[in-house]
């Protein structure tokens, strides 16, 4: 079965057919480091991690390129609230958000460029752009015209009076149009800024991932992604901008948009207590159940997140892991999910390939010996980024400070204790380790332990 994605350039499901098919090239907005990722952050980080494992197993060579937005008026915002310096918030920002993501198993990009690096490149952009008249300079700042552009608006399917209307776009007496964007704009000296011809100043946001991309992927990739949020304005003013300063050079062949991320059914918010981020959920559950609750529902749907989901996500992972666990001494074999994968190249259909692996799941707890299982299993989990930990890993993390050693030993006790016929010695000792959130299993093959 070929790749099908759904572009939100057409609107259809599409079949996806490479500008090379010997090298894809793919971009995700990345976060703007200034504070800590929260949980609707995630969700574009999951997905197209996803995207990314299943077009590298499928394509010889992939770059996937995730940047860092490291200046902006957020960030700015933040060091004047704090009195920390720019370069100190976002280089810790930074760190933590690469941190709290590979904690969701998500890889990390091929490129990570930061906005930073990028000036001369944005500065080149905006000379074209102003050298084709789709651009123009007003009062230290340099604005894209969307008058210049016939089809501006083309990919969030609204005319221009919709996009005005529907936006919150800057009203400034130096704009010749209000829908016209900021590509340059000046710093006052307690602002960062670079020298340019227009003088000291900043970049607009939008104009940052086109330059980056133009220089690691070329003028023409094949897909991008990145949340619905991102639609308008920011990817349809990266259209505009790339495709005019390429002399009309197609910009990406594909756009991909995962839907919008609720919590208990309304829109997250601090002051409604419902705020989540990444890095406090870390410290309630693994990394693994975020992630899975994060594909519970197709990409391109909306995701209404809640605590107990992210329960019943760690329990779905804990039946998953029991059914490795018991098939430990069977060599998986061939390694192939041939059902998950065919899910995954349907629009990446998370919801149907998680289906099949529990279906696999449950085979190897009826099938512990059969290889053939246990490696479609291993498999379908890989192509999703779960069941990356050894089964006694995964139930023995979050024990807290009970000595592994100890629990073993009080677990033989236990095992002599119920030879002897003294359940109430053994009945003490497993209430003994409940209470340090330590479950004891006893099976045909002797008492394993895991987490509560």
């Amino acid at each position: 079965m070929a790749l099908r994605i759904t572009n939100t350039l057409s609107r259809q499901k599409e079949e996806f057919v490479p500008v090379d098919p010997a090298h894809i090239r793919f971009y995700v907005c990345g976060p703007t480091v200034y504070d800590y990722a929260h949980i609707g952050n995630a969700r574009p980080v999951v997905v197209f991690d996803v995207l990314y494992r299943l077009l590298k197993l499928l394509y010889p060579r992939v770059t996937y390129v995730r940047n860092i937005t490291d200046v902006d008026d957020k960030i700015i915002d933040a060091s004047q609230k704090s009195g920390d310096e720019i370069g100190d918030i976002t280089t810790r920002f930074a760190d933590i958000f690469r941190t709290d993501m590979s904690a969701l198993n998500a890889l990390a990009p091929d490129v990570e460029p930061r906005a930073t690096d990028h000036i001369a490149e944005m500065l080149a952009m905006i000379e074209c752009l102003l050298a084709s008249e789709h651009a123009y300079e007003a009062e230290g700042h340099v604005l894209f015209s969307i008058a210049a552009m016939e089809d501006y608006g083309k990919l969030s399917g609204h005319s221009r009076d919709e996009l005005v209307a529907g936006s919150r776009v800057e009203v400034a007496p130096y704009k010749k149009d209000p829908a016209d964007f900021v590509l340059w704009k000046p710093s006052s000296d307690d602002q960062p800024g670079w020298d340019s011809p227009w003088g000291r100043g900043r970049p607009g946001w939008h104009l940052e991932c086109s330059a980056m991309s133009a220089k690691h992927l070329g003028e023409t990739f094949d897909i991008h992604g990145g949340g619905q949020d991102l639609i308008f304005p920011h990817h349809e003013n990266e259209i505009a901008q790339s495709v005019c300063s390429h002399g009309g050079a197609p910009f990406v062949k594909y756009w991909m948009h995962n839907g919008y991320l609720t919590v208990d059914g309304e829109k997250m918010s601090k002051s409604l207590g419902n705020f989540h981020t990444v890095h406090d959920l870390l410290d309630r559950t693994p990394g693994e159940a975020i992630r899975l609750s994060l594909l519970a529902a197709h990409y391109r749907q909306p995701l209404d997140f809640s605590l107990r989901a992210l329960d019943e996500a760690k329990n779905a992972l804990d039946r998953f892991y029991t059914a490795l666990r018991a098939a430990a001494g069977t060599e998986a074999e061939d390694m192939a999910a041939p059902a998950v994968q065919a899910a995954l190249e349907d629009d990446l259909n998370t919801p149907r390939a998680l289906a099949e692996l529990h279906g696999l799941a449950s085979e190897l707890n009826k099938n512990p010996g059969d290889g053939a299982i246990k490696g479609a299993l291993l498999a379908g989990g890989a192509m999703l980024g779960l069941l990356q930990q050894d089964p006694e890993e995964w139930f023995k993390q979050g024990a807290g400070d009970v000595d592994e050693a100890e629990i073993e030993a009080l677990i033989q006790k236990r095992v002599e204790a119920r030879a002897a016929k003294d359940f109430a010695e053994s009945d003490r000792i497993r209430d003994e380790l409940a209470a340090a959130g330590i479950v004891l299993e006893d099976g045909a093959g002797g008492t394993t332990w895991k987490r509560g």
